[in-house]
């Protein structure tokens, strides 16, 4: 009787010490921030478990049981506690002082996460979830993101695919960062979470193609900001309009005419910057530029959805096609055999001749037989200010320079719309620049047409030139030679704010820093950088002193 009660009082103790074992087995592990730093130095102890120091990158991992409900932190002679009974999980970060880092932490991509979906997790009643989500939620409301941030992060990090609404309120977290960095090291770090953000957004709720629609512009967005300390250049640039590129590729491929109308554009964009930056051939660009208004016109006869119709119609397609004959790859060969067919059926429309002569225009060809069949026969049929602009153009190709003057103030005179008569400005001044070698009287016509039009890039860029090939001929000292190209870095700087001239402006900007006055020069004249400089004689502005 004593043997057998031995031997059952021997397997309640063995039974005993498995089930304290099996209790210990739960291990907790995260990382202790010292003001938004890892803290070396802190002892961690879990209730009911183990304990460990954490060492320079402020990680512990330490045993603890079931039924553990804290977690103890102490440096030198100061505790925190950390209450975790209730909460799931077994990985919690901790700021012993400060806050846990905003928006920085890794993603946490362990057994712990948890992959249950919202309707699972309130059905669940999962504590820690709920807790954190109505405190990032509060928070978020008020635009107080600062402090939505430590609890947003950690439903981000452990509960991925809980609801969309992580991912759109987080775009508008990073959004916030991004704009409000102060350095562009600080932006681009801001930048990088954003875009891993939208590659989890596709790993737990798919949606790949109109993600990576939206990254792509995303990215394009806040790389290009003109309010970079640096915008990137040569190199550079074109690492970052190769990603957009790839993103956006794939996006119009997957989503077809489901593709949102701003992508199209965007997409257009980068494929003529990557074009202008030798990274695509020309017929890589017409085939895109096919692709892109095939959708377009897909969409506006699809008829579903009036606003998307409307601004696709009005908006996103004629910016294709100008983004497009303006690009260079839009050859005459190329743009005859799209246009051709389609004069033949439509040689009485005077709006579709005066479009497809906008098109012609911009590519030059206007010395093409389409151009010139379309050209009087669009006088025919309607003799006003754009006849007469496009038969300024054929004249001026036949080297007719005073009939094409007449025609380019008959153009002018006759116009209405401030946007066209700005573009017949801008021309002019462009003949009286590059035939009569009259810069005062070109300028005068690209201010005359940044007055009509300030979008009208091409008019700073014509400045820009017009102080570059003047700056030799000015009157003074080599030192005040050189200023003239403080003078057309500014207006270089303005043209590339504008999407057609973007590209060509930051190459300008780039080679013409090189003949800026140096330091010692500007020295021996008294001048200090950031100061403001004249620049006297016909041209008669002020500018910047730099180097």
């Amino acid at each position: 009787m004593k043997s057998i009660l031995r031997i059952s009082l021997l397997i309640a103790a063995v039974v005993m010490v498995g089930i304290t074992v099996a209790q210990a087995q739960r291990v907790i592990k995260g990382t202790v921030y010292i003001d938004g730093e890892p803290a070396a130095g802190i002892t961690v102890e879990a209730h009911k478990g183990g304990e460990m120091m954490t060492s320079f990158d402020g990680k512990y991992e330490v045993e603890a049981d079931e039924k553990s409900k804290y977690i103890r932190f102490t440096f030198i002679d100061e505790s925190k506690r950390l209450d975790i009974e209730g909460k799931s999980g077994d990985v919690f970060d901790f700021a012993f002082s400060g806050s846990l880092p905003s928006g920085d932490a890794e993603e946490v991509e362990t057994g712990e996460v948890n992959l249950s979906t919202l309707e699972e997790l309130m059905k669940a009643q999962d504590r820690d979830f709920l807790n954190e989500l109505s405190l990032y939620t509060e928070f978020f409301k008020q635009q107080d993101y600062k402090s939505a941030i430590p609890h947003w992060q950690k439903l981000y990090n452990m509960y991925p695919k809980s609801t969309m609404n992580l991912y759109i309120h987080g775009s508008k977290i990073y959004e916030h960062q991004i704009e409000n960095a102060t350095t562009d090291a600080e932006r681009d770090k801001y930048i990088d979470l954003y875009m891993k953000l939208y590659d989890k957004r596709m790993k737990y709720f798919n949606d790949r193609g109109n993600v990576l629609g939206r990254k792509g512009t995303s990215w394009l967005k806040y790389k290009l900001d003109q309010n970079r300390d640096k915008a990137p250049e040569g190199d550079a640039l074109k690492a970052v309009h190769k990603s957009a590129y790839e993103w956006l590729s794939e996006s119009v491929k997957l989503q077809g005419d489901q593709t949102e109308p701003p992508v199209l554009l965007v997409y257009m964009q980068t494929t003529v910057a990557l074009f202008k930056l030798g990274e695509l051939p020309k017929e890589q660009v017409v085939k895109n530029y096919e692709e892109a208004t095939s959708i377009g016109n897909a969409i506006v006869e699809a008829n579903e959805d009036a606003d998307k119709v409307k601004l696709t119609q009005e908006t996103v397609i004629p910016y294709i096609e100008n983004i497009f004959g303006k690009s260079g790859a839009a050859d005459c060969e190329a743009l005859i055999s799209i246009y051709e067919p389609q004069y033949r059926e439509n040689s009485s429309d005077a709006d579709f001749i005066k479009s497809m002569l906008r098109r012609l225009g911009r590519a030059n060809c206007t010395e093409t037989e389409l151009f010139g069949l379309a050209t009087e026969r669009l006088y025919e049929l309607d003799p006003s200010a754009e006849a007469a602009f496009n038969m300024a153009r054929r004249f001026l190709k036949k080297d007719d320079v005073e009939k094409a003057r007449e025609y380019y103030q008959m153009a002018i005179d006759q116009e209405t719309d401030d946007k066209l008569k700005a573009t017949y400005h801008y021309e002019r001044g462009l003949v009286r620049y590059t035939k009569d070698g009259n810069y005062v009287g070109a300028r005068n016509d690209a201010r005359r047409a940044l007055e009509l039009d300030p979008d009208l890039c091409d008019a700073n860029m014509l400045i820009a030139n017009i102080y570059v090939a003047a700056s030799q001929k000015f009157e003074g000292s080599a030192m005040e030679k050189s200023a003239v190209f403080w003078l057309a870095a500014d207006y270089f700087a303005k043209a590339r704010r504008g999407e057609d001239c973007a590209i060509d402006a930051a190459e300008n900007l780039r080679k013409y820093k090189a003949y800026f006055p140096n330091k010692e020069e500007a020295f021996m004249e008294g001048l200090q950088e950031g100061s403001t400089y004249h620049v006297g004689g016909w041209i008669n502005e002020n500018t910047k002193v730099r180097f």
